[in-house]
């Protein structure tokens, strides 16, 4: 494990902000988000990486290896050639996934590239061992198109017992997921549309409900018509919201059957074109403010700016709009805005402002459930089964206007979904593995729980090295 000094704050990027104390609650953010890159950039460097690879087995002597590796190791094999599904119960595969990605689209920071993306599997790999107890290995991958990334995928899924899409541009990410989830068996899962999705699911139920509203009534706008916001399109579609009553806006205006790019949509996007068509703009046309008007839900996954959503869009929607600006780095409109133009319930994407909705609340419980099941894939059913069990974990502990989600540090909830999502395989007839639920909870718990216990012990013997401290500013710099 690579260590080195931390290194400083640069001071000219420093000097021009505003003080602590000064400033506008909007100029606050953006320092706050400043400040957490450049001491990502420090312990990126000083630790060397975010994750390492530590053995499972005892490993005592020299002798053990035989039993690890050659000559005990053949027997193994054999038996895995005759029954190939035994590999999911002599090798790690049962509890390992792969984290793919081409870096196309990585983190509203767009087409950096594979190598550039690394650092976000890497983050991804490590949320899904805390908080979900699965051995993820992040692979971008150097793909010059859509049908390579596939091969690529498919050539290393017996290693794999699921496989997890990150960051890939839309629309191919549509056309990938599906192809590989017909071709392999086992669960595929494009986070950027079926974890964002369901957490924006879950969270708008919360949002309703504590605003008295019911899905089957409101009228609603999805600003951002990409990976996640097409499938909360389709979820919210199959949980009755009337599609007359939901709106689509992309870069070019509300999206509806008569707009002048539908046939391109068609050949290029059929994934787009088939909400424009069932959607209908709600019965609208023009841009962002014309769809907004007395509208009482506003969903964002568009282009991470804090000018993108302004306050009189805000004002110009139905009394105590929901807004849920979750673009990252940087929201479309900062949550102290939002609120100050009149929104009663405002969502971010990002765990540093109240009301975090982000696929993090729902993949590693998600994979945690698929895992123990062993499922063969992952259909809408099941990503609808996590974002209604999130929601009602934050039911039991209580829903206000600041706590509408469970956060990442409240684990007790993330079994629950875990296990709501191995009953839901079972249902459908998609798992190879059928427990009860309360067999998939007990070992949600058992497997969740393991990776706290193990950072613990790391810290306690000094094998991971302590957060370095932050070195202050220079004089005169805040």
């Amino acid at each position: 494990m690579a260590q080195g000094a931390p290194s400083r704050v640069d001071p000219v990027r420093a000097a021009r902000r505003k003080p602590r104390d000064r400033g506008t609650a909007a100029e606050r953010s953006e320092e706050r988000t400043d400040l957490l890159g450049e001491r990502s950039v420090e312990l990126s460097r000083y630790f060397g990486g975010k994750i390492e690879t530590v053995p499972k087995v005892p490993v005592r002597s020299l002798e053990d290896f035989a039993l690890w590796y050659t000559p005990g190791v053949a027997a193994v094999s054999r038996a895995i050639q005759a029954d190939p599904e035994s590999s999911f119960d002599l090798t790690g595969r049962w509890n390992t996934i792969a984290i793919v990605t081409d870096g196309s689209r990585v983190l509203g920071l767009g087409d950096i590239g594979p190598q550039a993306a690394l650092p976000v599997m890497e983050g991804k790999a490590l949320l899904f061992k805390v908080l979900g107890g699965v051995d993820a290995i992040p692979i971008p991958i150097q793909v010059e198109s859509p049908e390579q990334f596939i091969a690529t995928v498919e050539a290393m899924a017996p290693a794999f017992g699921g496989i997890n899409l990150e960051d890939i541009a839309s629309p191919k990410c549509f056309g990938i997921l599906e192809e590989l989830s017909k071709r392999l068996p086992i669960p595929v899962w494009h986070d950027d549309q079926l974890g964002t999705a369901a957490a924006t699911v879950a969270g708008l139920l919360n949002a309703l409900e504590l605003t008295h509203r019911s899905v089957r009534t409101v009228r609603t706008v999805l600003l951002g018509a990409g990976a996640a916001n097409l499938v909360t399109a389709r979820l919210l579609l199959a949980l009755g919201h009337p599609a007359r009553q939901l709106t689509l806006v992309d870069q070019k205006g509300i999206l509806h059957a008569e707009r002048e790019d539908l046939d391109e949509l068609e050949l290029h996007n059929p994934w787009k074109y088939r909400i424009a068509l069932t959607t209908n703009g709600g019965g609208r046309t023009g841009d962002l403010a014309a769809a907004l008007e007395d509208v009482d839900v506003l969903l964002a996954a568009s282009t991470p700016n804090p000018g993108t959503i302004r306050p009189e869009h805000v004002r110009s929607m139905a009394k105590d709009p929901i807004v849920f600006a979750l673009a990252n780095p940087v929201p479309e409109i900062w949550p102290e805005v939002a609120r100050a133009a009149g929104a009663a319930v405002v969502a971010t994407g990002r765990s540093d402002f109240p009301n975090q909705v982000n696929n993090s609340l729902i993949f590693p419980a998600v994979f945690r459930g698929v895992l123990d099941a062993r499922a063969r894939s992952i259909p809408d059913e099941v990503v609808l089964a996590a974002a209604k069990e999130l929601a009602r974990g934050a039911l039991r502990k209580g829903l206000s206007d600041r706590h509408l989600l469970p956060t990442m540090e409240e684990p007790e909830v993330f079994p629950h979904i875990a296990a709501a999502v191995g009953d839901t395989a079972v249902r459908l007839g998609i798992a190879r593995r059928k427990l009860s639920h309360d067999e998939f909870l007990e070992r949600a718990r058992t497997l969740m729980g393991r990776p706290a216990r193990l950072v613990r012990a790391l810290a306690r013997a000094r094998l991971t090295p302590p957060m370095p401290r932050r070195r202050p500013p220079r004089r005169g710099t805040r």
